[in-house]
C-alpha cells in the first residue's frame, strides 16, 4: 500500500469479484483510501474476446485485468462495504430459500402423520405464523398429538388443560374455542392408535419442522436488518406491495439490482412513478413487477454481487 500511496496520477485498485476471496483485500485498500474497483468475472473474461481461464497464471490473469481496466477506466465502479452487505444477502437469500424448501417438506410430512392421528387438526387455528417460525397448530399437535389427548377427557378436564396451554404458549385462551376443539375431536376417527410409536413420530416431526422453521425465520431477520442499511432500501420499502415480508425477488433486488452507482441504471434519474411503467406488458403494470424487472436485467449484466 506504501508504494501504490506514492505513485503520481490517478490510481485504482482493480480485482475479479470472486466470491468471498476479494472481500479483505478490498476492504483493507478501501480503509486505506486507495481507490478500489471489484468486477465481475464474467466481464473480464469476455473482455477481447478470448478467455481468461485459457492460460491459468497469476501473472496473465493479473494483465487481462489490468487490460482491461485501463480499457473501461471511466466505467469502473468503486467499491464499498455495502457491496459486501449485497453479496452477504444473496449469500441468505439462497440459505433462506433452502430453509424454505425443507420447511415445506418438513410440514407436510407432518400433515400427513397428524391425518392418521389427529385428522383436520391444522384447520382448527388460522393464526399467523409467529416472528421464531412457531404455529399455533404445530404447538398443540406437540401436546394433543392425538385425537383421544382431547375426546377422552371430559369438557370440564380439556378447557382446564387448553387454557394452562394457552397460558404456558402464550395464545389467547377462549371457552367457546375449547369447546369447539373437544366437539370436533369426538368426531373423528384415527386411522392409528394412541401409542407410544405414533407419540414418537408425531412429536419428532415436529421437532423437525420447528428447527427448521425457526432456522429460515433466523435468516429472514437477519435479510431484513442487512438490507435496512443499503441506500437503495427506501426506495425499493415505498413500492407497492413491498414490506418486510416481501418475498425473495425484493431481497435480490436490494443486494445490488438498484445500487445508485450502477453504470447501467442511474437511480437518481428513475422516479418511483417511472418504475412503475412496465413497457409491453400493461396488464401487469406495477412497482413489484419493475422492481422484478429490473433486478432481472441488472443482476444478468452488471451487478458484481449477482454474477453467479
Amino acid at each position: 500500500m506504501e508504494k501504490l500511496s506514492v505513485l503520481d496520477g490517478e490510481v485504482k485498485v482493480v480485482m475479479e469479484h470472486t466470491g468471498n476471496y476479494y472481500e479483505s483485500i478490498a476492504n483493507v485498500l478501501y480503509r486505506s483510501g486507495l481507490w478500489v474497483s471489484a468486477v465481475n468475472p464474467l466481464l473480464i473474461r469476455e473482455y477481447g474476446g478470448n478467455s481468461l481461464r485459457n492460460v491459468k497464471t497469476d501473472k496473465v490473469d493479473a494483465k487481462k485485468i489490468a487490460r482491461y481496466a485501463l480499457d473501461n477506466w471511466e466505467e469502473l465502479r468503486q467499491y464499498t462495504p455495502m457491496d459486501t452487505i449485497r453479496y452477504q444477502l444473496k449469500t441468505l437469500n439462497r440459505q433462506f430459500q433452502l430453509a424454505s424448501k425443507n420447511r415445506t417438506a418438513c410440514s407436510n410430512n407432518l400433515i400427513a402423520l397428524l391425518e392418521q392421528s389427529y385428522p383436520g387438526v391444522r384447520s382448527l387455528f388460522n393464526s399467523p405464523v409467529r416472528l421464531d417460525g412457531s404455529q399455533k397448530w404445530v404447538d398443540f399437535a406437540n401436546t394433543f398429538w392425538h385425537v383421544d389427548c382431547v375426546a377422552k377427557l371430559s369438557l370440564n378436564a380439556f378447557t382446564e388443560r387448553y387454557r394452562k396451554w394457552c397460558k404456558r404458549h402464550g395464545y389467547n385462551f377462549s371457552v367457546t374455542k375449547a369447546a369447539e376443539i373437544h366437539e370436533n375431536a369426538r368426531t373423528l376417527f384415527p386411522l392409528v392408535p394412541k401409542s407410544d410409536t405414533t407419540k414418537l413420530l408425531v412429536k419428532e416431526a415436529i421437532t423437525q419442522l420447528n428447527t427448521i422453521s425457526h432456522t429460515a425465520e433466523a435468516f429472514r431477520a437477519e435479510m431484513n436488518r442487512l438490507a435496512a442499511q443499503l441506500p437503495e432500501y427506501e426506495t425499493v420499502m415505498k413500492m407497492t406491495g413491498v414490506g418486510p415480508s416481501a418475498s425473495s425477488w425484493r431481497r435480490s433486488a436490494t443486494s445490488g439490482a438498484l445500487h445508485t452507482r450502477s453504470p447501467w441504471w442511474p437511480l437518481p434519474a428513475l422516479t418511483l412513478a417511472e418504475m412503475t411503467q412496465v413497457p409491453g406488458n400493461p396488464t401487469r403494470a406495477g412497482p413489484a413487477n419493475a422492481a422484478r424487472l429490473i433486478c432481472a436485467k441488472l443482476c444478468l449484466s452488471s451487478c458484481p454481487s449477482c454474477s453467479s
